[in-house]
């Protein structure tokens, strides 16, 4: 998507806001839009039941800076507030999304679509992934981060900046985020370690395990599909799938 057609496309139409749309194969699990012929939003249905459309907020917006007058100094929600009025008042156009889009909103949707855009990096500008004998198919290493030459890395995996990876680390399928460290030996799978986070020696991870910023998890554990909020620290294993350690 080039940004800047979008904007002379918004900028055309002189209507106060654009909003991007695609279309799904279950509308049913997100909220629909309904529109006119030339693309002016007519109203908003959440989750039907019934079939009335399949084109979707792709969550992606242009407005003209007169939308600020409309947001109040409270607690507001452009889709269930803003844009039902500017759509009211018809300034509010739709724009088909052209270009690859999926909701990661959920841990699971989010390692799929970070595999999905690691193989668009490997197709487009595979010069920017990690290569070496200790690197497995699509692989985005941070240049600030620090990965033993004798940690397996692979495939599908993002580290971040400031990232410390010790010898013996196994990762795959996974999203190690800013200054986090891996102590030697730990095991990472299908999970994503939050910024700042410390895992400890000779721990598994696995299962859409989510551990949040800032997270111990002590040596010798292991977390199985589990949910770890800030600031936390984890002494005991867990094995029940979708625990959550407040």
């Amino acid at each position: 998507m080039c940004i800047r057609d979008r904007i002379d496309t918004h900028q055309q139409h002189g209507k106060e806001g654009t909003i991007f749309l695609t279309s799904v194969d279950e509308p049913s699990r997100y909220g629909v839009v309904l529109t006119e012929e030339n693309g002016q939003v007519k109203s908003f249905i959440e989750k039907p039941q019934d079939f009335v459309g399949n084109k979707i907020n792709a969550g992606l917006y242009l407005f003209s800076k007169s939308v600020i007058e409309r947001i109040k100094p409270v607690p507001t929600s452009l889709e269930r507030e803003i844009f039902p009025q500017m759509a009211k008042e018809g300034q509010l156009q739709s724009v088909m999304l052209d270009d690859f889009w999926m909701d990661i909103g959920q841990p699971k949707d989010f390692l799929t679509g970070q595999t999905l855009y690691l193989q668009h990096m490997r197709e487009k500008d595979p010069s920017k992934l990690a290569t070496g004998d200790n690197i497995i198919g699509n692989v985005l290493i941070d240049p600030s981060a620090q990965v033993h030459k004798d940690a397996l890395i692979g495939p599908d995996v993002t580290i971040g900046p400031g990232v410390v990876i010790e010898e013996g680390v196994r990762i795959k399928h996974a999203c190690v985020l800013k200054e986090a460290t891996i102590k030697a030996n730990t095991w990472i799978c299908d999970s994503i370690i939050g910024w700042q986070s410390k895992i400890g020696r000779w721990v598994r991870i696995e299962g859409i395990t989510v551990c949040a910023q800032d997270v111990s998890v002590k040596d010798e554990l292991f977390l199985n599909g589990c949910s770890v909020l800030p600031h936390k620290v984890v002494s005991a294993s867990i094995r029940e799938k979708g625990t959550i350690v407040m």
